[in-house]
C-alpha cells in the first residue's frame, strides 16, 4: 500500500521535469521558431519580384522564407533573435532556382538587406532590357557583403561603378561574360580584403590600374582575360606576393615582362597568351619557383631559350611558347624538368638538333616542334611515338628527318621525310640483291630465247616453258 503514493510522487516529478525541459528548449535563442525581421522580409519579396516577374507572390508562396518555407537561392543568418538574409543567388543554377524574366531589373531594395554577405546574378539580365550596375548605395552593404558576382548577363552594360570600391569587406568580385565596358576604376584598389578578382569576358579597355597591385596584398586570383586592355604590365604586380593565378590572356597588352614578376613565388599559373608582349623572357621569372603552368604563346617575345635557367622551375608541368619568335637551340636544361607534361615550341625560329633527352622526360605527354628550322635526325624510339600518339608534331622543318628504326612500326612522324642516307642505303641494298638474283634469271631467259621462247614470260608461263624445255632436251638425247 505504501508503494502507491511513492509511484504517484515519481510521476508528478517526471511531469514537472518534462515541463522544465520543454520550457528550456523552446526558450533557447536558436532561431528555430524566431520570426524574420519584417522590413527585411518585405524587401526580399519585392526585390525578388522585380527580377522574376510580378506573378511571383512571395508572401503566399513562401510565408516563412528563413524557416519552414525556404526559397531556393536564399540563405539566412540569425542575429539578435531575428532572421536576416545572408545570401541571395538568382539564376538557373539548380533545380527550382529563381530565374529572371526578360524585364528583370536591379532593385534598390536589395540594399535594405543589411546582413547580406553574398549576392549573385547568373544569366539574369538579358539584352532585351539592358541594365547597369547601380552607381550608388553600395556603402550600405560595406560592413557585410563579402561576395558579389554577375555571370553571363549579356544585358549588363556600362562601366564598373567607382562606388564598388566602398565594399571594403569584399573577398570576391566576379564579373564574367557580361557586356561591361570602359576602363577599370582605380577605386578597385580600395578592396584591401579582396582574394579573388575575376573580370574575364567583357569589353574593358585602357591600362591596368596600378592601384590593383599596390593595395591588394591578399589577392589569390587575378583574371582579367578576354578583354581589350592595353599598355604594359604594372611593375607593382611584384607586390602581389600571395597571388596563385595571374591570367591576362587575350588582350592587347604590350611592352616587356616586368622583372618584378619574379617576386611571385607562390604563383602556379601565369597566362599571358595572345597579347603583344616583347623583350624576351626576363631572367627574374626563374624566381617563380611554384609555377606549374607558364602560357606565353602568340606574343612577339623574341630572345633565346638558352639564356633562361629552366632548372629552377622544378614544378613546371605546362610550357607553351608557340609563336613567340624565339631563336637559338633547345637547351638541355629543359630536359631536367621531370614534371613537364606539355611542351609547345612550334612556329618559332629555333634551330639545331632535337635532343633525344626530351623523350626521357618521364611525364611528357605532348611535344610540338613544327614550323622551326631544326636539322638532323629525330632520334626518338618507337616507344616514344607510341606514348605521344597524335600529340607529337614536327612538320615544316625542311632539314629534319627520321631514321629507319621507326619505319616498320607505323609510328612515322607526320610531315617529316626519311633521312637521305637511310634511303641511299636502302636503294643500295635493293640494287645489290637485284644483281644477285638478276644474273641467273638473265641466263635462264637467254637459254629459253635460243629455243624460241619469249623472255617476257613470267609466273605460271615460266613454269610451263621450263617443262617444255626439259622435254625437248630429252627428245634430243634419245635420238
Amino acid at each position: 500500500m505504501s508503494k502507491l503514493p511513492m509511484r504517484k510522487s515519481t510521476i508528478v516529478q517526471a511531469l514537472l521535469l518534462l515541463q522544465l525541459l520543454t520550457f528550456h528548449v523552446f526558450s533557447q535563442p536558436d532561431g528555430s521558431t524566431a520570426p524574420m525581421e519584417k522590413t527585411e522580409q518585405e524587401a526580399l519579396y519585392l526585390a525578388i519580384q522585380s527580377l522574376v516577374g510580378k506573378w511571383w507572390n512571395g508572401s503566399e508562396l513562401y510565408p516563412d522564407p528563413c524557416g519552414w518555407t525556404p526559397i531556393q537561392g536564399v540563405s539566412c543568418d540569425f542575429f539578435d533573435g531575428l532572421w536576416y538574409v545572408a545570401a541571395l543567388d538568382i539564376g538557373p543554377v539548380l533545380e527550382n532556382s529563381l530565374e529572371c524574366t526578360q524585364d528583370a531589373k536591379f532593385s534598390q531594395l536589395l540594399f535594405k538587406l543589411k546582413h547580406l554577405k553574398s549576392l549573385s546574378f547568373f544569366n539574369c539580365f538579358s539584352s532585351h532590357r539592358p541594365t547597369t550596375i547601380p552607381s550608388s548605395n553600395w556603402e550600405k552593404l560595406a560592413g557585410s557583403l563579402e561576395t558579389l558576382a554577375f555571370r553571363s548577363n549579356r544585358g549588363l552594360i556600362g562601366e564598373i561603378p567607382a562606388s564598388l570600391g566602398q565594399l571594403t569587406n569584399l573577398r570576391s568580385l566576379v564579373l564574367v561574360e557580361n557586356s561591361l565596358t570602359g576602363m577599370l576604376p582605380r577605386e578597385l584598389g580600395n578592396l584591401v580584403n579582396l582574394q579573388r578578382l575575376v573580370l574575364t569576358g567583357n569589353g574593358f579597355n585602357g591600362q591596368i590600374p596600378v592601384s590593383l597591385a599596390n593595395n591588394l596584398s591578399e589577392l589569390l586570383i587575378l583574371d582579367i582575360s578576354r578583354n581589350t586592355l592595353s599598355g604594359s604590365l604594372p611593375s607593382s604586380f611584384g607586390s602581389l606576393t600571395s597571388l596563385l593565378t595571374l591570367d591576362l590572356s587575350n588582350n592587347i597588352l604590350g611592352g616587356s615582362l616586368p622583372s618584378e614578376l619574379g617576386e611571385l613565388r607562390n604563383l602556379t599559373l601565369l597566362d599571358l597568351r595572345n597579347n603583344n608582349l616583347s623583350g624576351g623572357l626576363t631572367h627574374s621569372l626563374q624566381g617563380m619557383t611554384s609555377i606549374q603552368d607558364m602560357l606565353l604563346s602568340n606574343n612577339p617575345l623574341g630572345g633565346s631559350l638558352m639564356e633562361f635557367g629552366w632548372e629552377s622551375l622544378r614544378n613546371l608541368t605546362t610550357l607553351d611558347l608557340s609563336n613567340t619568335s624565339i631563336t637559338g637551340v633547345i637547351p638541355d636544361s629543359i630536359s631536367s624538368l621531370k614534371t613537364l607534361r606539355f611542351l609547345a615550341l612550334d612556329n618559332n625560329h629555333l634551330s639545331g638538333g632535337v635532343s633525344p633527352k626530351l623523350a626521357a622526360l618521364p611525364s611528357l605527354r605532348a611535344l610540338y616542334l613544327s614550323g622551326n628550322n631544326f636539322t638532323g635526325e629525330l632520334e626518338f624510339s618507337q616507344g616514344f611515338y607510341e606514348r605521344m600518339r597524335g600529340r607529337f608534331a614536327s612538320w615544316n622543318n625542311p632539314n629534319l628527318c627520321y631514321g629507319s628504326e621507326v619505319t616498320s612500326t607505323g609510328h612515322v612522324p607526320f610531315g617529316v621525310e626519311r633521312c637521305k642516307h637511310e634511303q641511299e642505303n636502302s636503294a643500295y641494298n635493293s640494287g645489290t640483291q637485284n644483281k644477285v638474283n638478276g644474273g641467273s634469271s638473265n641466263q635462264d631467259s637467254n637459254l629459253l630465247a635460243s629455243f624460241g621462247f619469249s623472255t617476257s614470260m613470267n609466273g605460271l608461263w615460266w613454269a610451263i616453258a621450263a617443262r617444255e624445255l626439259v622435254l625437248v632436251l630429252l627428245l634430243i638425247l634419245l635420238q
